[in-house]
């Protein structure tokens, strides 16, 4: 595309043709006082221009008047004093022009490139934006769901079965049959359930395990597995959750995992025997719910034990290697209660007190099992 004037003047080009024309008209005059110009390189047009106004005007042969005198040539163009400033927004403007000439080329050369207009990832491939991630399923509103459905499906009584029936209605769909499959006949009653794990499945449905601990009329309580199917109405924010058909009964491990390997603390056996007395009247104050604060260290508290416990004995004590003020140990110890003997394992923290005549040691925290101390 041709350049206009005022893009030619800041870009310091000359007019189209102007230089060509200057010079035939050069060549001209030389021609018609020394005869055919030799031939010389192209010079700068302004710097020809400039000489030629400088240089004086050749001497003219006296000749006889023979007709009216000739008008001097008119020169193509005459300078201008340049005005202050005008150097500056010469080149002001030409930084400009070629400035946006090559961010244009820069974006043109991006966009070949890098068509997709990822991030680059350094080796000049682009990589997608972050994926968004879908809404977390409501495990918590299933696992409830589940666990009050399974409270009313597995509870029936032949003489009330109205009661199921209210008690199933309010978690199904409307429209759905409330017997489930139930005959209308025997007993059952439903003495605890434990949700627990959620397996999502496709269309926004899930399956639950439900645990449930129950007693049939004519045999002992039981632990059974149900799996609940269950479902959200809608993927908005207002959906809820339902149970789309029966469950299923399933069997339940016949014995836990196995155990994971844990640490072993190693004993201090003089520290043990040391505070072997300290630890037995410890228990036995624990246990008849009296006073433990002459036996416990400043500041600690532990809550007496409920009614029905009897101390039978401390069967072991084994205190932890370690140092410092504060320490810890294991305590096995055995109860009479319900008309049997049980044997239980409890953690407990000692601290040294000192005081003006003496240092000894005082239980500061009790928990029950065996889990080793941070």
């Amino acid at each position: 595309m041709p350049l206009g004037p005022n893009a030619r003047r800041i870009l310091g080009l000359p007019e189209p043709g102007a230089w060509q024309k200057k010079r035939e008209r050069d060549r001209e005059k030389r021609r018609t006082k020394d005869g055919p110009p030799r031939e010389t390189p192209a010079a700068n047009p302004w710097e020809e221009a400039a000489r030629q106004l400088k240089a004086p005007a050749p001497e003219q042969p006296a000749q006889a008047p023979a007709g009216p005198t000739p008008a001097a040539p008119v020169p193509p163009w005459s300078p201008l004093e340049e005005r202050p400033g005008a150097t500056a927004a010469r080149s002001t403007g030409r930084a400009l022009l070629w400035g946006t000439v090559g961010l244009f080329a820069l974006l043109g050369v991006k966009a070949v490139v890098w068509p997709g207009g990822g991030a680059d990832d350094g080796k000049g491939a682009a990589q997608p934006g972050p994926a968004r991630t879908a809404p977390a399923y409501p495990v918590a509103d299933a696992q409830a769901l589940a666990a009050r459905f399974t409270h009313a499906y597995l509870a029936w009584d032949e003489d009330a079965p109205q009661v199921r029936a209210a008690a199933l209605a309010a978690v199904l769909p409307p429209d759905t049959a409330p017997a489930l499959g139930w005959d209308g006949k025997g007993r059952q009653t439903v003495l605890a359930v434990q949700p627990g794990p959620v397996t999502r499945a496709a269309h926004r449905a899930a399956r639950v395990r439900v645990e449930a601990l129950v007693k049939p009329d004519t045999a002992p309580a039981r632990w059974v597995g149900l799996d609940v199917p269950v479902a959200q109405t809608a993927s908005t924010g207002s959906a809820r959750l339902a149970v789309t058909g029966p469950p299923g009964l399933v069997g339940l491990p016949a014995t836990g995992p196995r155990l994971p390997d844990l640490p072993t603390p190693e004993a201090d056996n003089k520290l043990s025997e040391r505070t072997e007395d300290t630890i037995r009247s410890f228990f036995a104050a624990y246990a008849d719910g009296g006073d433990t604060e002459t036996i416990t260290a400043p500041g600690a508290s532990v809550p007496p034990l409920p009614e029905g416990l009897e101390l039978v004995s401390v069967v072991s004590w084994t205190a932890d290697a370690g140092s410092g003020e504060t320490r810890t140990g294991t305590a096995r110890v055995s109860w009479s209660t319900g008309g049997a003997r049980i044997e239980q394992t409890y953690r407990v923290g000692l601290t040294r007190v000192a005081s003006a005549s003496a240092q000894r040691w005082q239980v500061s925290a009790v928990s029950g099992g065996d889990t080793p101390t941070p």
